[in-house]
């Protein structure tokens, strides 16, 4: 039997006995195009679908030898297609959504002026240092650290909503004391 008429299950297989690019680059053949156009109708953005779809690829091709037959090939394939497409636009939008509040632009003149930047700067360590140890440490974790609520959860040995609601009590605190620095 000629290689090209394999079924996608013996491609697999061949691929996680012999590492052959052959029975890989035969499957991405077969489904790139339906994997962007899976991309395509999430995202709605040609250019991400084509980076998705990349990605998507780089990620089946790492994970390939923990394929377990469970589902069909397709399947399997489509359903790590749906869910990073979806986890990129969640990533997306949460990053595009945090901006600086109205009080904290309006007070800068001139963004790009060293002074500027170095009295904002003062002024935000002047405003953290009134905050608890714990609390400066729980924003840092999450914005400069970028750790999710849930590893945060983890390492404070806390549910999700505790992180949440800490971290919520203490950008809250964090703005009512900038305000009054500010004002």
């Amino acid at each position: 039997m000629r290689k090209a008429k394999l079924a996608d299950e013996q491609l697999v297989k061949h691929y996680q006995d012999t590492s052959s690019d052959d029975s890989f680059e035969m499957l991405y053949s077969r489904y790139v195009g339906k994997v962007y156009q899976k991309c395509l109708s999430i995202t709605k953005d040609s250019e991400s679908a084509q980076d998705y779809t990349q990605d998507i690829f780089i990620k089946v091709f790492n994970k390939l030898d923990t394929f377990q037959n469970r589902s069909t090939f397709s399947t399997w394939l489509y359903s790590v297609s749906h869910h990073y497409c979806l986890d990129q636009l969640r990533l997306n939008k949460r990053l595009s959504t945090e901006t600086l509040s109205d009080d904290v632009i309006n007070g800068v003149s001139e963004p790009d002026s060293p002074e500027s930047v170095d009295n904002q700067l003062q002024l935000l360590e002047g405003v953290m240092s009134e905050l608890s140890a714990e609390e400066v440490k729980l924003l840092r974790l999450k914005h400069e650290q970028g750790l999710s609520i849930k590893e945060i959860s983890h390492q404070y040995n806390i549910s999700e909503s505790a992180v949440k609601m800490r971290l919520k009590r203490t950008r809250d605190r964090l703005q009512e004391l900038y305000l009054r620095y500010y004002s």
